[in-house]
């Protein structure tokens, strides 16, 4: 069967797993998981991307992100190449480090976060890696130390967290505290991380239940959500999807958007290409690139080389893009008089 293609969205939450090929060790030492870390909250920082939770383990890791500038696809690819390099140099090795296609579940933040942060923060202690919650409390490579206040982490959204807890942040520690010991005699869990039908329903019992009362929900492998979640993102993602299909079979290029923009904004098309601060001149690139981005797929490296720009400079151009369509209702199909 072939893979599927990864589903993401501004904003989105993804639970996120990588491991080591052929189960490896990916960390060996302190040094190789501080160097991990230290990428790690460089490019959440960069990315405006804010992460719940994260947990090291030696052939694995765990971490619980809402994505920001960027999509996840692009994070994760920055995150697992940039430390391959450095982890490959260091230990005199070559080849592959993580499995080919590390796991990502797009899921529902408000049904699901609490039982994600706490499944991902028990994982040191499943592995064996400490011995009980006290040890885990101090345990420095996964975000439950931050939560509790044990360890600062600028990058982690550890405030977040604990506000879903309540507004005391003493009082939400505690509460959050006895949430986690709450969830050790519930065990690994599969239903957050198995099977689309079983992860959709919330396990093997909701399922029996929802069978026994004739309801079926939709659900799919790369999504953790209730029935209605599912579809609707399902059908978000085939709606892109299709639109996608008919800018390709139509020939849609990367030029087709910058005239179409230039034509909508009034601005000269070859301004477009280079650095400008000029205001129309950065709107109409920043709808380019989010339309180049998220309907013609193209990666942040081929839209910055196209308007000779920077990487950087594209990926906050995509996310006011997205701002200023959803402000105005722009629809690019629209603007290309093609209908699907």
């Amino acid at each position: 069967m072939p893979r599927q293609a990864r589903i993401d969205a501004p904003g989105a939450v993804h639970h996120v797993i990588a491991r080591g090929i052929e189960r490896g060790k990916i960390f060996r030492d302190d040094e190789d998981r501080n160097e991990f870390i230290g990428r790690l909250g460089n490019l959440i920082a960069e990315t405006k991307t804010r992460c719940f939770a994260w947990a090291l383990i030696p052939n694995h890791f765990h971490l619980l992100l809402k994505t920001g500038n960027v999509p996840v696809a692009t994070f994760m690819r920055r995150l697992l190449t940039g430390y391959s390099i450095g982890h490959n140099r260091r230990h005199s090795r070559s080849g592959h480090l993580f499995q080919n296609r590390y796991k990502s579940i797009l899921c529902q933040e408000d049904a699901y976060l609490k039982e994600l942060v706490r499944y991902i923060h028990l994982n040191p202690l499943r592995a064996g890696l400490v011995a009980d919650m006290t040890a885990l409390d101090k345990y420095p490579f996964s975000g439950h130390i931050s939560i509790m206040g044990k360890k600062k982490s600028d990058w982690q959204s550890a405030d977040e967290v604990l506000a879903l807890f309540g507004k005391n942040k003493s009082s939400a520690r505690r509460q959050y505290r006895q949430f986690v010991v709450k969830g050790i005699e519930l065990g690994r869990q599969p239903e957050l991380v198995g099977g689309g039908l079983l992860r959709s329903a919330g396990g093997w019992s909701a399922v029996r239940s929802l069978r026994k009362a004739n309801i079926f929900q939709k659900s799919d492998e790369r999504i953790l959500g209730d029935g209605d979640f599912v579809e609707t993102v399902l059908a978000d993602a085939q709606e892109s999807m299709n639109r996608r299909y008919v800018l390709s079979a139509k020939g849609i290029k990367i030029e087709d958007i910058i005239s179409a923009v230039s034509d909508h904004l009034s601005v000269d098309s070859k301004l477009l290409i280079g650095p400008s601060k000029e205001r129309q001149i950065v709107k109409a690139r920043a709808l380019v690139c989010f339309w180049a981005s998220r309907e013609l797929g193209q990666s942040m490296t081929y839209i910055a080389e196209h308007l000779k720009i920077a990487v950087p400079t594209v990926s906050v151009a995509v996310k006011k893009g997205s701002q200023i369509v959803a402000e105005n209702g722009l629809i690019l199909m629209e603007l290309l008089n093609i209908k699907i």
